[in-house]
């Protein structure tokens, strides 16, 4: 089975998805592992490698390619990132978008990342925008549209445990023999 965790920054994708693959016994693979592998094939560090993403934009087709190219190859896998549900398309079987109020996620930067609520809050606010914008335009993707998920779920109203439960729950549930048919994911250019 493959299971996509997606979501925008804040919440909780990188703390479910660990936690689910580690509970289901599944690998798991996150963008930010595969941003790494990339920025350590170029000799480059992350932070170096980002600020090169900012004026070339094949940096994050390479990424995106990558986490496609995983799901397609991989079975028993919880892949993570903001575009997985995206990226892996018809390829998963489970599709898992997390949400929470900016509030919330703000908060939960801030006190990871160590700043102010107020930054925290503005610096998500502005990169959400920019990668909107991105993705629309790389690929034709509308990241608000949550149509393409099979469970979204409102990681405020529940902690870490509570959300892993729901969706570990939905998991072992999911049998492919009465699965009516994966959700089609239409009208993405996948340019790599």
């Amino acid at each position: 089975m493959l299971i996509t965790v997606s979501g925008p920054a804040g919440s909780g994708k990188s703390t479910l998805a660990a936690a689910l693959a580690d509970r289901l016994g599944y690998d798991h693979v996150s963008g930010g592992d595969i941003f790494r592998e990339i920025a350590a094939e170029r000799d480059l560090t992350p932070l170096e490698l980002n600020k090169l993403a900012e004026e070339d934009d094949q940096i994050d087709r390479d990424l995106d390619q990558r986490l496609r190219s995983t799901a397609r190859e991989r079975d028993n896998l919880v892949l993570e990132s903001r575009l997985a549900g995206w990226m892996a398309g018809d390829y998963a079987d489970l599709k898992v978008w997390l949400d929470a109020p900016l509030e919330v996620r703000a908060a939960r930067i801030a006190e990871r990342e160590e700043k102010s609520v107020d930054t925290a809050r503005e610096e998500t606010q502005t990169r959400a925008e920019s990668e909107a914008l991105r993705y629309e335009e790389y690929y034709g993707i509308h990241i608000e549209d949550l149509s393409i998920y099979d469970l979204v779920v409102n990681t405020s109203r529940w902690g870490p445990e509570g959300v892993l439960d729901l969706v570990a729950n939905a998991a072992d549930a999911y049998d492919e023999s009465v699965d009516e048919g994966k959700r089609p994911v239409t009208g993405v250019a996948y340019d790599f």
